[in-house]
């Protein structure tokens, strides 16, 4: 019983640091800032509303 009282949160807690998500690279960033000046990003409508959300909520 002690056993699993270790290894419980230890699962827990590599299951949670495998959900982290990778930064992006430099040519990745470019790329997205290309294609929201150029409106051909997908889902461009949800990622501006979602980006306008953001704005509102930092004012």
């Amino acid at each position: 019983m002690k056993l699993l009282n270790y290894i419980l949160p230890a699962f827990a807690l590599f299951s949670f640091t495998a959900c982290e998500e990778k930064p992006k690279t430099t040519g990745e960033k470019v790329k997205d800032k290309v294609g929201d000046a150029l409106d051909t990003r997908p889902h461009e409508k949800v990622r501006d509303a979602v980006e306008d959300v953001k704005d509102s909520v930092k004012k």
